[in-house]
C-alpha cells in the first residue's frame, strides 16, 4: 500500500490494463493492446467534439432566408414596437433585430441606377421600374423614411457608449439618399413625358381606358376634332403614381427637391406648348420694331394662346397640381400660382408692348380683339387663381386691359386726324364717291361690329384727356343723369348719348365738313352736287346696312342726311336742267301775237347745243349707286321730256318742213329719253 501511495501513476496504469504486462508477455501482444487503446481514445474525442459543437449551435440564432416582402413585414412589427418610445427615454441600449440590416441590404439591391445625360435627364425612354415593382419600391422607401425618423426620435440614455445607433442611422441615411435620388429621377422622367396631350403627340397612356378628365365646363362648345383645343387629360395611373411619389418624397424630407422638379418640368412643358401654338417670347424692343404684317400674325397667335391657357391649359394644370399634391393643398396652390404667374406675365408683357407701339387707325381692330380676349377670359382665370396671387395677377391683367383700352381709344380717335389731314386738292373724276368716304364708312362699319366693346372702352376711359385733334369735337360727359340735346337718336328720353356715340357723330361731322370743302373744288356746281349726292348716298347706305351704326347715329340724323341729299338733288336739277328748260321759255318768242321765227330758231339751236354739252359732259360723270342713278334719270326725264314735247308740238309747225325742220329740231322726245339714260355711266361718248 505504501508503495502504491508513493507511485499513484503506476497504480492507475495497472488498473487501466486488463492484462498485466510482465516480462513474459509477447511483444506483439503488447503492441496490439496499445493500438486498441489509442483507437478507443480517438472515438471518445470525436464524441466529445460533437457534443461540444451541438452546445455551440444551440447558443446561435436560427438563420432565416428573408425576401424584401417578408423583411418588410418584420420591419413593420419592429416599428410598432418603437411606437410607444416616442416620448420616453429608453433605459438600456435597444436591441436592433438582424432583419433591419437585412431589409436595408435587400432594399438597396432593388434600387436601380439611372443613366443620366449631361442635361440631368434620363437617357432611357421608358421607366426603369416595372409597374408591379413601383408600389413595392414606394412602400420600401416609406419604411426607410419611418425607420430614419424613429431612430432619430429615440432618446438614448446619457453617456451611452453604444455605437450601434450611429452606425444604423448612417446606414439608413445612405440607403434613403440613394432611394430618393432614384425617385427624383423617376418623378422627373414621368413629368417630362407627354402626360398631358397638350402638344398632340402620341399619347403614351392611351392603353389605359380610364382617364382623369381635366376638361373645364367652359370648353363644351369646342370641337373634338380641333387640333388646337384638344382637352388635356392625364391617365389615372400616371396621376396616381405621381401622387404617391410626391407623398413619399415630401414625407422623407425631400419636399424642396420634389417641388423644384415639378415646377421646372411643367414650365418646360408649357414653354413647348406655347411654341407649338405659335407664340414666342418677344421683347418690348422687338415688338416696337416689327412690321405690321408680322405683328398681326403675332397678335393672332397671342389671342389663341391666351384663350387656350385660361380656358384649357390652366384648368388642366390646376387639376394636375391638386391630384399630384392631394395631401399638400398649400404646396399644390403655390406651385400652380407660380406656374400661371410666369406664363401670364409673359403674355401680358406682349399686350402692354403692343399698346405702346405707334398708334394708327388700322391697328384698332386687332387691339380690340386682344382687349376682348383679355376681358372675356379674366373671369375664368379668376376662378382658378389662388387667393395668395389673385390680387397681384388681377392687377397685372387689369393694367394690361386698361392700356389696351387706352390704345384703342386713341386709335379710333386717330380717324379724326386722318379725315382732317386729307386735304388733297385733286378732285375725284366724275364726282364719284371719294376714297376718304369709302375708307371712313367701311372703317366705321367694321368698328361698329365691336360696338359693345367700344362702348365699354369709352365708358371706362371717358375721363382720359383727348388729343388736341379730337378735343374740340367731343362733348365731355359728366354723368349718366346729365341731360343733353339728343340730336343723333330718336329716344324720347333725355339721357346722355354714350361717349362712343358722341365720338361717332363727331367723326361723321368731320367727314361732312371735309366733303363739303372738296365739293367746292369742282368748278361746275352741278358736278359738285353730284359729288355730294354720291358721297351722301354712300354714307346713308352704309349706315342703313349696319344696325350698330344706325343705332348710334339715330333716325333723326339719317332723316337730316336724306334731306340734305334732296337739297343737292334740287340744286343739280336747277343748275343743269333748269338752265336747259330756260331755252324753251316763251320770253321774246311772241310779238304782236305772232311767233318770231328767228327767236324760235335760236331757242331750238340753244337747246340742241346745251343738251349736247350736257350729254357729252354728264355721261362721263359717275353715279355708282344704281338706285340713285335711276332716280336721277327718272327725275330728269319727268321734267325735260314733257316740257320739250310740249314746246316742240306747239312751235315746230312754224318751221319750214324739210331741211329747216331737220336743222333746228335735232332731237325727238324719244331721243331725249335715250340720251338721258346714258348719263352718269362714267364713259365718254364718241
Amino acid at each position: 500500500m505504501e508503495e502504491e501511495k508513493k507511485n499513484p501513476e503506476k497504480s492507475n496504469n495497472a488498473d487501466a490494463s486488463e492484462v498485466p504486462v510482465t516480462e513474459s508477455t509477447p511483444k506483439a501482444a503488447i503492441q496490439t493492446q496499445k493500438a486498441e487503446e489509442a483507437k478507443e481514445n480517438e472515438i471518445e474525442e470525436d464524441i466529445q467534439e460533437q457534443i461540444d459543437q451541438e452546445k455551440v449551435e444551440e447558443t446561435l440564432p436560427i438563420e432565416i432566408h428573408y425576401t424584401i416582402e417578408t423583411a418588410s413585414d418584420e420591419i413593420d412589427k419592429f416599428l410598432s414596437t418603437l411606437k410607444n418610445n416616442d416620448d420616453h427615454q429608453i433605459a438600456s441600449p435597444l436591441e436592433i433585430p438582424e432583419v433591419v440590416w437585412r431589409f436595408l441590404d435587400l432594399f438597396e439591391e432593388k434600387i436601380p441606377k439611372h443613366d443620366l445625360g449631361p442635361d440631368g435627364k434620363a437617357k432611357t425612354s421608358t421607366p426603369v421600374l416595372a409597374e408591379e415593382d413601383t408600389l413595392l419600391f414606394l412602400d420600401s422607401v416609406d419604411r426607410v423614411t419611418r425607420l430614419a425618423r424613429k431612430m432619430s426620435e429615440m432618446k438614448l440614455p446619457e453617456n451611452t457608449s453604444d455605437q450601434t445607433y450611429g452606425v444604423l442611422n448612417n446606414r439608413i441615411g445612405g440607403v434613403q439618399q440613394r432611394a430618393m435620388s432614384f425617385l427624383e429621377d423617376e418623378f422627373r422622367f414621368i413629368l417630362d413625358q407627354d402626360i398631358f396631350n397638350l402638344d398632340h403627340k402620341k399619347d403614351t397612356t392611351k392603353e389605359n381606358n380610364q382617364e382623369t378628365d381635366l376638361k373645364p365646363v367652359a370648353e363644351s362648345n369646342q370641337s373634338a376634332e380641333d387640333p388646337i383645343i384638344n382637352t388635356p387629360r392625364v391617365s389615372l395611373e400616371v396621376s396616381s403614381w405621381l401622387n404617391k411619389m410626391a407623398k413619399v418624397m415630401i414625407s422623407g424630407g425631400y419636399e424642396s427637391e420634389c417641388v423644384e422638379i415639378y415646377i421646372i418640368a411643367r414650365r418646360n412643358a408649357f414653354d413647348e406648348s406655347l411654341n407649338n401654338l405659335g407664340f414666342e417670347k418677344i421683347s418690348l424692343d422687338d415688338v416696337q420694331k416689327m412690321h405690321w404684317d408680322t405683328l398681326e400674325r403675332e397678335i393672332a397667335s397671342w389671342i389663341t394662346t391666351f384663350s387656350q391657357c385660361t380656358n384649357v391649359y390652366f384648368a388642366g394644370e390646376h387639376k394636375l397640381a391638386e391630384v399630384v399634391f392631394a395631401d399638400q393643398p398649400m404646396i399644390a396652390s403655390s406651385l400652380f400660382s407660380n406656374l400661371i404667374r410666369g406664363v401670364m406675365i409673359q403674355l401680358l408683357n406682349f399686350a402692354e408692348a403692343l399698346a405702346m407701339t405707334k398708334r394708327s387707325a388700322e391697328k384698332l381692330f386687332k387691339v380690340l380683339d386682344m382687349y376682348e380676349c383679355l376681358r372675356d377670359n379674366i373671369p375664368a382665370l379668376n376662378a382658378l387663381v389662388p387667393d395668395q396671387c389673385a390680387n397681384e395677377l388681377q392687377n397685372e391683367m387689369m393694367a394690361a386691359k386698361i392700356r389696351l383700352g387706352e390704345a384703342a381709344i386713341f386709335m379710333f380717335c386717330d380717324l379724326e386726324n386722318s379725315i382732317k389731314s386729307d386735304m388733297a386738292k385733286t378732285t375725284v373724276p366724275g364726282g364719284a364717291v371719294h376714297p376718304l368716304t369709302r375708307y371712313t364708312m367701311n372703317y366705321l362699319k367694321y368698328a361698329c361690329e365691336y360696338k359693345n366693346t367700344l362702348e365699354q372702352v369709352f365708358r371706362e376711359h371717358w375721363k382720359i384727356e383727348r388729343t388736341d385733334s379730337s378735343s374740340s369735337s367731343r362733348q365731355e360727359t359728366e354723368g349718366e343723369d346729365q341731360s343733353c340735346d339728343n340730336n343723333n337718336n330718336d329716344n324720347n328720353n333725355a339721357s346722355q348719348p354714350s361717349p362712343f356715340a358722341q365720338q361717332l357723330v363727331s367723326v361723321m361731322d368731320l367727314l361732312d365738313q371735309n366733303l363739303d370743302a372738296k365739293s367746292k373744288m369742282y368748278k361746275d356746281v352741278s358736278l359738285s352736287s353730284i359729288f355730294m349726292m354720291n358721297n351722301g348716298r354712300y354714307i346713308l347706305q352704309k349706315i342703313k346696312g349696319s344696325v350698330e351704326i344706325h343705332e348710334a347715329m339715330g333716325d333723326t340724323w339719317c332723316r337730316k342726311k336724306s334731306s340734305d341729299l334732296r337739297n343737292y338733288h334740287k340744286t343739280y336739277q336747277r343748275e343743269t336742267w333748269g338752265r336747259l328748260l330756260g331755252c324753251l321759255g316763251l320770253d321774246g318768242l311772241m310779238a304782236n301775237g305772232k311767233v318770231v321765227k328767228p327767236v324760235l330758231k335760236e331757242k331750238f339751236k340753244s337747246f340742241n347745243s346745251m343738251f349736247d354739252e350736257i350729254h357729252r359732259t354728264q355721261s362721263t360723270w359717275v353715279v355708282s349707286d344704281d338706285q340713285l342713278q335711276s332716280e336721277l334719270r327718272v327725275s330728269i326725264s319727268s321734267v325735260v321730256i314733257p316740257a320739250y314735247r310740249s314746246f316742240m308740238g306747239r312751235f315746230s309747225q312754224y318751221l319750214d318742213p324739210g331741211r329747216q325742220t331737220e336743222k333746228y329740231i335735232k332731237y325727238q322726245p324719244e331721243d331725249i329719253e335715250t340720251y338721258i339714260d346714258e348719263l352718269f355711266d362714267g364713259k365718254r361718248k364718241p
